[in-house]
């Protein structure tokens, strides 16, 4: 059961993003789920977070080549987190107690 919830706290991307590991970490009590759920929540919020700096960036910018720069390098950490929380998942739904 403990690796169903951790590893669904990753796929939650698919989901729930922020809500479903957020619940998760506050409702469970077993340290290990806990840890994993805290894990997910943060590598949802991450690409959210890289967007506001990289978003002040882009209206900053004056060349249009710097605003394509910017957005390739949020589709590039956007695309890296959501592989993250896949493999994640399927590294945690095959562990063993």
């Amino acid at each position: 059961m403990r690796q169903l919830l951790s590893s669904l706290s990753y796929f939650s991307i698919f989901f729930a993003p922020f809500i479903f590991p957020l619940i998760v970490w506050i409702a469970s009590t077993d340290s290990y789920v806990i840890m994993h759920s805290r894990r997910a929540l943060i590598s949802h919020i991450l690409p959210f977070a890289s967007a506001v700096p990289l978003l002040i960036l882009t209206f900053g910018a004056d060349n249009p080549g710097s605003v394509l720069g910017y957005i390739i390098l949020f589709i590039i950490i956007y695309l890296g987190t959501f592989i993250y929380n896949i493999v994640k998942g399927i590294q945690v739904l095959r562990e063993y107690e």
